[in-house]
């Protein structure tokens, strides 16, 4: 009898079930159950293979007394309570890559069918009406491809629409110069990509910065007579704003495959003629799905038999033995990557990361990978140890590893460097009894611990500066719990680093910027790594 036993609790190909079998693992795959029924099997399980339609809910988990691994069968983890997964040490997995081809496919085929009407003629051609006048489409020769998103899948539908005879250009803060020229495109401004684009395909995660970023502002920009194709993620686009300008005419058409609310069973932009609608079917592809079957029954046996752990979204790609030693430097370095990401704000050219001291002595690819994974997650919502390095390379970012001799009174040290279009940025961390602190931001000195709360202030040195810091968070109600000061030199650039209760408003932090001698005023935020 096997040591190991699986439940496949969704549709999967069969291919995932030869694979446990061949590896010596049991596998129990299962028809659509309800949680109380799911909640009934799963003790007896070590491994949950799911795709969409299994809730892992924190019940499930509770209930779930040998399970080790819960394996996703494709990107999205909006259905596995991943929190409760890490407090109860079960690693989730995801397959991140393997429905890029055919999500690329999907939005590329709607582009077609959008620009001849080809939903709508097969429709009344079947009814008997023959329509041909009715139906006048437009040539994609010649036409511009605007792409919001240049990662993985709006790569893949650049280089084709290419293929294709569009001329391609991108709007993504994270795209280089030297990524776009590879890739053959033209890098954009927002703006001007909505004003000179003829077709529009999004492919950006839904963020707090990409939320509406279709918004009725952005319509009344696009030219006259645009297409829109959204095959990436629903909350992307206005839909009452878009609605409007596809009954005046401004936006010619739109092909949707994703929706604010889902299973979209009604929606304001059903039944409207010159807009196309799939069920989500990006990635419903014969060969996409076998792909991810295959990859997640891998990956969840090689867990299970060897302990290695693969795409997992709440646990370094480390041995037991590596994470013990590794852990309070991956903190540090989680912090760091924070530190920086969520001060940069414009396209990333090059990430380097030097080691110090102990740090040096470490293994350094998930130390790097996990600075890079916090530098793009202010940006990136699904991002993990698994597909930050890949994102990077989309978006033409160069990363260097260094180690060098430690001349100072720490022990160990890790410095990131984030070199963008604009400045470099320099933050310097070490541990002290086993705790991250940060000891240098751009060369200036200072010691502080990381709260969840902080706000972060550049200012010049002048005397009256730090009063008026005191009397601002006095007016508005911030408490302060720790409070670090560092400066260049005598009346030069100074840091104030301040540790706090609670987030500042948006409101707050403009008021603080309009105080005399601040230069910047930034809220951050640090979360504790659950390994």
């Amino acid at each position: 009898m096997s040591k190991y036993r699986v439940l496949i609790s969704d549709p999967m190909s069969s291919e995932a079930v030869n694979v446990f079998e061949q590896r010596g693992i049991e596998v129990v795959q299962t028809g659509k159950m309800s949680e109380q029924e799911l909640l009934e099997i799963i003790p007896e399980f070590h491994g949950l293979a799911i795709r969409s339609a299994t809730k892992v809910t924190e019940a499930v988990v509770n209930a779930a007394t040998n399970l080790k691994v819960v394996g996703r069968a494709g990107i999205g983890v909006d259905n596995v309570d991943v929190p409760a997964c890490t407090a109860k040490g079960i690693v989730v997995m995801n397959t991140p890559m393997g429905n890029a081809i055919t999500t690329a496919e999907h939005a590329l085929a709607m582009m077609f069918s959008l620009a001849r009407h080809i939903p709508q003629a097969n429709q009344t051609t079947h009814e008997g009406a023959w329509a041909k006048s009715k139906y006048m489409g437009v040539e994609l020769t010649g036409k511009t491809l605007g792409i919001i998103g240049s990662g993985n899948i709006g790569s893949i539908v650049a280089q084709k629409a290419i293929g294709f005879g569009l001329k391609v250009q991108a709007y993504d803060p994270y795209l280089s110069e030297e990524r776009a020229n590879t890739l053959g495109i033209k890098k954009v401004e927002l703006e001007e990509l909505m004003t000179t684009s003829d077709i529009i395909s999004l492919h950006v995660p839904k963020t707090p910065e990409t939320e509406n970023i279709i918004s009725a502002t952005a319509i009344n920009k696009m030219k006259k007579g645009v297409l829109l194709i959204n095959c990436a993620r629903g909350g992307l686009v206005d839909e009452l704003a878009l609605k409007v300008a596809l009954e005046n005419g401004h936006i010619r058409g739109a092909a949707l495959d994703v929706y604010l609310q889902e299973p979209a069973k009604e929606n304001p932009l059903f039944g409207m003629e010159n807009v196309i609608c799939t069920p989500h079917l990006g990635a419903s592809t014969t060969e996409a799905q076998e792909k991810v079957a295959v990859q997640i029954a891998d990956q969840i046996a090689d867990y299970l038999l060897e302990g290695t752990i693969n795409n997992a979204l709440n646990a370094p790609n480390l041995t037991a033995e590596e994470i013990r030693h590794i852990k309070p430097y991956l903190q540090l370095a989680n912090n760091l990557g924070s530190f920086a990401g969520q001060l940069t704000k414009s396209a990333i050219k090059s990430l380097t990361v030097t080691y110090a001291g102990d740090a040096s002595e470490l293994k350094l690819e998930p130390l790097t990978t996990q600075v890079l994974q916090s530098v793009l997650k202010p940006h990136f919502s699904d991002i993990n140890s698994v597909n930050a390095r890949e994102v990077a390379r989309d978006r033409g970012i160069h990363i260097t590893e260094a180690r060098e001799d430690l001349e100072e009174v720490y022990h160990n040290r890790i410095t990131v460097t984030i070199t963008t279009e604009e400045k470099d940025r320099t933050v310097c961390g070490t541990l002290i009894n086993g705790q991250p602190r940060l000891v240098d931001i751009k060369g200036i000195k200072l010691e502080s611990e990381f709260g969840p709360h902080m706000l972060y202030i550049t200012n010049q040195d002048q005397p009256g500066v730090i009063g008026a810091i005191g009397h601002f968070s006095l007016e508005k109600g911030i408490n302060i719990a720790n409070m670090h000061l560092g400066r260049r030199e005598h009346r030069g650039d100074a840091i104030s680093l301040l540790e706090i209760d609670a987030p500042v408003s948006q409101n707050d932090l403009d008021a603080l910027r309009a105080i005399e001698n601040i230069r910047e005023a930034h809220y951050l935020s640090f979360e504790s790594l659950s390994i």
